[in-house]
């Protein structure tokens, strides 16, 4: 061991210097906050985006399009679909939302609009929020019964 190789424990030296205590810890004055600006002051934060003056990138980037809030969102099935699920018998006679939703075809918010893709063969009673005509014509001439929620 030699002279140099000697250290103090850790923890024992150099606690951080305490800021705003005087003019004889070195950092008295401003405190390490510089002169003026908003920095100098508390409870000083950055807004989200701001850019230092510059015209932020969110006011800078055109907007364009119509997003319209009273849009309802329906999970389309269209009867191919129903018709696949009858000839692998997961359902019979009947099929409601709660069915699609076990299925894993909807989720259990979804409001379900059934579509007349495809041709429905069997005789079944479907149970949805909406239906387009062509799926309420191609259900009723199966013999089949439409009920809306």
């Amino acid at each position: 061991m030699k002279l140099q190789d000697l250290k103090p424990v850790e923890g024992s030296t150099h606690k951080e210097k305490r800021i705003g205590r005087g003019e004889g810890s070195g950092h008295g004055g401003t405190s390490t906050r510089g002169h003026k600006g908003d920095k100098q002051h508390s409870g000083y934060r950055i807004k989200r985006g701001f850019e230092g003056g510059q015209m932020p990138l969110q006011r800078r980037i055109p907007k364009f399009g119509f997003k319209n809030f009273n849009r309802v969102e329906y999970r389309a099935i269209n009867l191919d679909v129903i018709q696949s699920l009858i000839d692998q018998q997961k359902v019979e006679g009947r099929i409601a939302p709660d069915d699609l939703v076990k299925l894993g075809l909807a989720g259990k918010n979804d409001l379900i609009k059934i579509l007349g893709r495809g041709e429905l063969k069997t005789k079944i009673e479907v149970v949805a929020h909406k239906f387009s005509n062509s799926a309420i014509e191609a259900i009723k001439n199966a013999g089949g019964e439409v009920v809306t929620i």
